[in-house]
């Protein structure tokens, strides 16, 4: 077998491990990865603005937007506008979201975390610039991504999220 086909089957099993967390995530939790990690953010921050939130996870605005529209509708965040500037609009959990992201499991990268910590600093540094390479080589390097394990709004994780 050569490198190149090891490399994609390498990929391949990434990828798949990804989307089955994915699944078993919005299967247990009724949200999606993205959905969680901006309620993380929003926790975090308190009451805080799309355009924060954004940066926090290193997605686009639009996609933020996009999630927070879902959030609120599933009840779990409330957009209202700035008591000290009418036209910031600031974003809020609710009470079900406290609730549902408490109860929320880990996501995948918990434990890879753990052990990505666990390797020598020139372990970390060879993975992280051999990744970035194979993410250039798939000309990947301009795709919206943000930190976490996720492959995006799967059709039934789409339904399961709103």
């Amino acid at each position: 077998m050569s490198d190149y086909q090891k490399i994609l089957i390498a990929l391949r099993k990434i990828t798949r491990a990804i989307d089955l967390n994915s699944k078993k995530l919005v299967r247990t939790s009724g949200v999606t990865g993205p959905q969680l990690l901006v309620m993380r953010v929003i926790d975090r921050e308190a009451r805080t603005k799309p355009s924060v939130i954004a940066k926090n996870v290193q997605l686009s605005q639009a996609t933020v937007t996009t999630i927070l529209d879902r959030l609120e509708r599933s009840g779990y965040v409330r957009r209202e506008r700035s008591l000290t500037d009418r036209r910031v609009v600031e974003v809020e959990l609710t009470t079900d979201g406290v609730d549902k992201l408490r109860n929320a499991p880990e996501l995948l990268q918990a434990g890879f975390f753990k052990k990505f910590d666990a390797l020598e600093d020139w372990e970390r540094s060879l993975l992280t610039s051999s990744l970035q390479r194979i993410a250039l080589m798939m000309d990947a390097d301009d795709i919206d991504a943000s930190p976490i394990l996720e492959l995006g709004d799967l059709a039934i994780d789409n339904e399961t999220a709103r």
